[in-house]
């Protein structure tokens, strides 16, 4: 059996891995790629490009329908679902190849990796393969997440989508049912619905995004609602089963009932992939729902075997697994302990419309936690860009430290909330105050001058004085002497 020796093996080849693989090489290791394919990672193949890629079609057509509100009159919106799907495609690709040019720089064995010990994986393309094994001094596992299976009774005989297949779609369903109420569902389902799918969401809580806030969750269910998707709260699925040309939902709830639906969006999660691994062999201790253990510096309960990315379970994010790892390659190849610091990195947004975006910790987490904060809030419904825009539906919240007022932590629900977010997480990466923000100059008018009032809100409730407020006392002070 043929084999090879590395200072470093990392397997999977996404974001992630890729990000690891340069940055151990940049140290000085000789590293080697494992994937067993397709190339490009699940963010570029099935994920965060495709799937935007979709709700940008998604969004023009829903602002076509509403461009009236403007006083611009657009009549007949149609939609060309295989031009949308092959523009997808295209954009894929070219990501892809992109992304594979990079990989190609590396060494690179295409198969399935099993661990044999802690220094040691082979690699088989098939059953039929001798396969090579790879020795390393280190190894990183980057194998990310798969859809989570369907536990549902009747609904693999019934058949579904998944997000995946959602992003292969060619025509869309005139009904659909989405069982599941997080990003996921809420971006594509809300897709499905602007595109002409009569939708329901079915949720076991009493918002979507039951994650978040309660009032960001409450505000995303009334945007939805309000738009014409029927959320179903509080609903338990009992059982799914066809009749004839439809697929039946049986719920219990607040009332039992069956929602008929040609299709059956099934969007309750991910779960790492770990499968096949045998991660046993090299001591590395896991969980099938909770991924791989890794302490504060990425590193397994084997030292020289590390984990990043979705495998972890802990934060399902790219740019989380891209910095991760990078920790991990240089922990890994320069045998330091690193810590990943994740105060501002697991900041994160949902493409749904309106918006939603998160930096730092939610109210939540502060009140979990004991801590002593005071929170601004200010609405986009009384932004005067907001309302020229004719986009007012949410509002942005600020939380910050009731002793000196370093922001903690920000929130916003409305329009471009997935660009707004980036000033306070710029802020809060230097650790500023809600004083130190409102000396920041704001063009007016623009949509990121509404950050302003939740920080004034906040410093007025510490006893921080606004900037203006500074400079009026200075003046009358020189004044009265």
């Amino acid at each position: 059996m043929k084999r090879e020796a590395y200072d470093l093996v990392v397997v999977g080849a996404g974001s992630g891995g890729y990000a690891a693989a340069r940055t151990a090489r940049d140290c000085g290791a000789r590293v080697a790629l494992v994937d067993r394919g397709p190339l490009g990672g699940l963010c570029i193949l099935r994920g965060c490009m495709p799937s935007k890629a979709f709700l940008a079609s998604s969004d023009v057509a829903h602002d076509a329908r509403e461009a009236h509100t403007l006083g611009v009159g657009i009549e007949g919106v149609s939609i060309d679902m295989p031009f949308i799907a092959a523009r997808k495609r295209g954009l894929v690709r070219s990501f892809a190849e992109y992304r594979i040019d990079g990989i190609s720089t590396f060494p690179l064995y295409e198969g399935a990796a099993r661990f044999l010990s802690p220094n040691e994986i082979l690699v088989r393309q098939n059953a039929r393969d001798e396969g090579v094994t790879l020795e390393a001094k280190s190894f990183i596992v980057a194998t990310g997440s798969l859809t989570a299976p369907a536990l549902i009774p009747g609904l693999a005989e019934t058949g579904y989508l998944d997000s995946d297949a959602v992003l292969e779609l060619e025509r869309i369903p005139a009904s659909v049912v989405v069982l599941g109420g997080g990003y996921t569902a809420c971006e594509l389902g809300q897709f499905l619905a602007r595109m002409g799918a009569r939708t329901t969401m079915v949720i076991r809580s009493g918002q979507l995004l039951s994650h978040f806030d309660e009032d960001v969750g409450t505000a995303l269910t009334d945007a939805f609602v309000h738009e014409g998707i029927e959320v179903v709260k509080h609903a338990k699925v009992l059982s799914v089963s066809r009749r004839g040309n439809e697929k039946i939902v049986k719920i219990q709830g607040p009332e039992h009932r069956e929602i008929p639906a040609e299709e059956i969006f099934y969007a309750l999660g991910r779960v790492p992939n770990v499968e096949g691994l045998d991660l046993e062999r090299a001591g590395v201790r896991y969980d099938g729902m909770q991924g791989i253990a890794v302490d504060e510096s990425l590193r397994t309960s084997t030292p020289n075997v590390f984990a990043i990315g979705d495998v972890t379970a802990e934060f399902l994010l790219v740019h989380v697994a891209i910095y991760q790892g990078e920790v991990a390659a240089r922990n890994a190849v320069l045998g330091t302990a690193e810590i990943a610091d994740y105060r501002t990195m697991s900041a994160h947004t949902i493409f749904c419309d309106p918006q939603v975006a998160r930096v730092g910790k939610s109210e939540k987490a502060l009140k979990a936690a004991g801590a002593q904060y005071v929170v601004g809030r200010y609405d986009f419904a009384e932004h005067g860009k907001a309302m020229c825009l004719g986009k007012t539906t949410g509002f942005v919240k600020m939380t910050a430290d009731a002793d000196g007022g370093e922001i903690l932590g920000a929130t916003v629900v409305g329009a471009q909330g997935s660009e707004l977010i980036h000033e306070v997480i710029v802020a809060m990466h230097y650790r500023s105050t809600v004083q130190d923000f409102m000396r920041i100059p704001h063009l007016h008018p623009t949509l990121a001058e509404i950050w302003t009032y939740p920080a004034e809100e906040c410093a007025a409730q510490i006893g921080l004085k606004a900037p203006g407020d500074e400079q009026m006392e200075v003046a009358t002070s020189g004044t009265a002497s």
